[in-house]
């Protein structure tokens, strides 16, 4: 699959999450987009595994994002996708206009964080924050028939 960036979309309650060596994490009511980086040999497949980890559950966390996906509270409600060789996660992230979770997400670079609160769902946020960069991105919401 061919390597990116992603922007996962969750929903919550107001929660204290604890995310393991970070502490805890203070997520208020409402929209979090959680911006990660897919350049390595499975490229954007990275984001399946997020969703399996989602539905699953069937593994410790490992990544800060897994704390959230965990979670009983917090809801996936789509993953915006953006194809793209270079490394766009710390661009995007400078310029994402959400309310930023301190340390969230960017212990392996200079980013205050890589994950931003919204009061309402960002999928504009995403959209226009990508535009920016000249970058092209597919939102696409979670479907959750049959649950």
């Amino acid at each position: 699959m061919e390597p990116g960036t992603y922007c996962l979309i969750l929903r919550n309650p107001l929660l204290v999450l604890p995310v393991g060596a970070l502490g805890d994490r203070v997520l208020p009511e409402g929209w979090h987009v959680y911006i990660g980086s897919a350049l390595g040999p499975g490229g954007l497949a990275r984001v399946e595994r997020h969703i399996r980890l989602y539905h699953l559950k069937d593994r410790p966390p490992r990544w800060h994002i897994d704390y959230l996906l965990l979670h009983p509270l917090c809801r996936l409600e789509a993953v915006a996708r953006v194809p793209s060789p270079i490394r766009a996660e710390c661009g995007l992230a400078a310029r994402m206009p959400g309310i930023p979770v301190p340390g969230f997400g960017c212990s392996d670079c200079d980013c205050s964080s890589h994950l931003f609160s919204f009061p309402v769902f960002p999928g504009d946020a995403v959209q226009n924050t990508c535009a920016c960069l000249c970058l092209q991105v597919t939102i696409t919401m979670i479907d959750y028939c049959g649950e």
